[in-house]
């Protein structure tokens, strides 16, 4: 994992991790320092209820998504992304100091329009947070970079809550909270200061500040891109089911486990150590690359503890006086809670770094900032239902074990209908489990496989596996030319339909279905997809090398993009081959977590990918392992 924390010691990261951070610590440092305040001194401010000024607050601070992030993306798609980051803080100085006059004249009209402008400061920062790695990151580094972000934005949010609380209740005076927020922030512009340049995709960009009309557009940027769009609905749907369960934690505490302070606290702590865990391991379980695969992982995982969460809430803890935290801790049941609370967030982590991670990527960069300000918009609005559904349902009756449990069940619901619009995310995980669970894969040359483009894959055949394998390894989908009789197996036929691989059959059993396989295959390589096949036609049945058909002959005289050869190594003689004659006859031939190598070459132009060419460097990658 020394990967992921050497981005803190690069310029190109650093700096602007410590901006965001500190931005993400002042929001709630005030933000709670305010609302603290205003719950315990409420007559001092004002005749209105300390429960209602409570959500007002929360409403006022979310109302700047609604109104200005369409303008926000538009920003930080125009303007060098480095220079906004530095005016933000120079912003949230301003608003400091507005909020020391405020704290002084216990004026609290004066101190929401602080907490707005607070709320605007984020709205702005936020499409510079997300559009700003791709630009300083390279491809292999977004999935650590991201984990690092959701990280360090959790133990913001937890520590600036924390010291809002303290300072609220410590000072002789409150303006000193102001004064406290205007060193963080003067800190984060200092840090912003070490931030590289970050030129602006679209220069010439005319700004457009009707809200509404921009929103809609920047909502139509994103669906260009049906994975990216699904992706978004994935992580708005993620704030609201993360900010149901953080919303209950002080009523949770108080009223189901009879603990006070100390264990929302606690609660809240055990949740944001799970988010870093599950955030920071994201990249070593992905390879480095972006794996989507983790996405299924994740919505298994918050599904499963979000259930247990309901049948682990104790009865019969509280009592006429809040429990001491010690004392909570002796009873077992408790455990069971911080556990569940616990893998909520490490699962959440797997859930949300991959999804943040596909959207900068897939994203066209002329438009990258203005399709995070759409996310932004979502995301607030989710929140928003979400914020208003579980205080209906608990208003109605509901107890809030329930309302974690009926959250759990629709979280599967969602799941299951993002990932049946997109296949590819379950497929990925398919993928992902198949080279974790089952064997050890080592592969190396992944780089050689481009970014972005079209390409010719071309590796020997094994098992029925290679697909699937090759699949998990590479950080881009691939669409297979496969035997149309693989499709007819049940589960890698489910897997190899839909994620668009072309059946082909021989011209004397089918001529059509090749023709119409070509035909694809060339359509594919145009829309500057990865194309890959198996030139020998067939799975081996001795474990040795066959001789390559003409067929990527044919393909590169139609398309003559770059061939990336690779080779697989291991798989002879695992359930999937031909060792025995007949594959998938002996389950668990080579036991579990058998060692399987994938080694990719470099690429071949395709004046010089000739089928004996070809086979001669697959060879030479493969050697003497079968």
């Amino acid at each position: 994992m020394s990967g992921q924390f050497g981005l803190l010691k690069t310029r190109r990261f650093a700096p602007f991790f410590v901006t965001q951070f500190l931005g993400a610590f002042n929001d709630n440092l005030f933000k709670n320092a305010l609302v603290v305040l205003l719950t315990f001194q409420s007559a001092q401010w004002t005749t209105l209820s300390p429960g209602l000024l409570a959500n007002m607050a929360a409403g006022i601070f979310i109302l700047p998504f609604f109104l200005f992030s369409a303008t926000a993306g538009q920003l930080a798609d125009k303007y060098d992304k480095a220079m906004l980051a530095r005016l933000v803080k120079v912003l949230e100085m301003l608003i400091m100091g507005i909020a020391a006059v405020g704290f002084f004249l216990h004026s609290l009209p004066v101190l929401m329009g602080a907490l707005f402008l607070l709320g605007c400061h984020s709205t702005l920062f936020g499409p510079v947070k997300y559009a700003i790695m791709p630009q300083h990151l390279h491809s292999d580094e977004l999935i650590g970079g991201n984990a690092l972000i959701e990280a360090g934005t959790f133990v913001a949010i937890l520590i600036g809550t924390l010291a809002g609380g303290i300072l609220a209740g410590s000072v002789d005076h409150p303006a000193l909270i102001a004064l406290g927020g205007f060193v963080v922030a003067a800190a984060g512009y200092v840090s912003s200061r070490g931030i590289p340049a970050a030129p602006p995709p679209v220069p010439d960009l005319t700004i457009n500040l009707n809200p509404f009309s921009e929103t809609w557009r920047n909502i139509a940027f994103a669906r260009q891109n049906r994975t990216v769009f699904l992706s978004i609905l994935g992580i708005s749907w993620f704030w609201l089911y993360g900010a149901l369960f953080l919303a209950q934690f002080p009523a949770y505490a108080r009223f189901v486990l009879g603990g006070g302070e100390s264990a929302v606290t606690m609660l809240l702590a055990t949740f944001t150590v799970g988010i870093g865990i599950g955030s920071m391991l994201c990249e070593r379980m992905s390879g480095k690359h972006v794996e989507i695969g983790l996405v299924p992982f994740g919505s298994i995982g918050l599904t499963l503890f979000g259930l247990d969460l309901y049948f682990a809430s104790p009865v019969g803890l509280v009592g006429t006086t809040p429990h001491e935290l010690l004392a909570l801790l002796s009873i077992p049941a408790i455990w069971r809670v911080l556990f569940d609370l616990m893998m909520l967030g490490v699962f959440g982590g797997f859930f949300i770094v991959p999804m943040y991670a596909l959207v900068q990527l897939r994203s066209s960069p002329d438009h990258r900032a203005r399709i995070i300000a759409a996310n932004n918009i979502l995301n607030a609005l989710f929140m928003v239902v979400g914020a208003l559904g579980a205080a209906s349902l608990l208003g109605a009756g509901l107890s809030m074990p329930a309302l974690f449990a009926l959250a759990a069940l629709l979280n599967a619901v969602v799941a299951i209908y993002i990932y049946g619009l997109v296949p590819e995310f379950l497929l990925r995980f398919m993928a992902w489990l198949l080279v974790k669970a089952v064997y050890r894969l080592r592969s190396t040359g992944l780089e050689h496989i481009p970014a972005e483009g079209a390409a010719v894959l071309v590796a020997n055949h094994v098992s029925f596996a290679d697909a699937v394998v090759i699949m998990g390894a590479s950080p881009r989908p691939i669409r297979f030319v496969m035997d149309h009789r693989i499709f007819q197996t049940p589960l890698l036929g489910f897997i190899f339909r839909h994620c668009g691989a072309i059946p082909i059959a021989p011209a004397r059993e089918d001529p059509a279905m090749m023709e119409a396989a070509f035909a694809e295959v060339s359509k594919a390589l145009a829309n500057g997809d990865l194309v890959g096949i198996f030139p020998e036609g067939q799975i081996t049945r001795d474990g040795a090398l066959q001789a390559f058909r003409p067929g990527i002959t044919r393909i590169l005289k139609a398309n003559p993009v770059p061939v990336v050869p690779m080779a697989l190594s291991g798989l002879w003689g695992s359930y999937f081959s031909r060792i025995d004659g007949k594959a998938m006859k002996t389950p668990f031939r080579r036991g579990l977590f058998s060692k399987i190598v994938l080694r990719v070459g470099v690429p071949v132009v395709a004046e010089e990918a000739g089928p004996a060419q070809l086979r001669a460097i697959v060879a030479g990658l493969r050697g003497e392992c079968m």
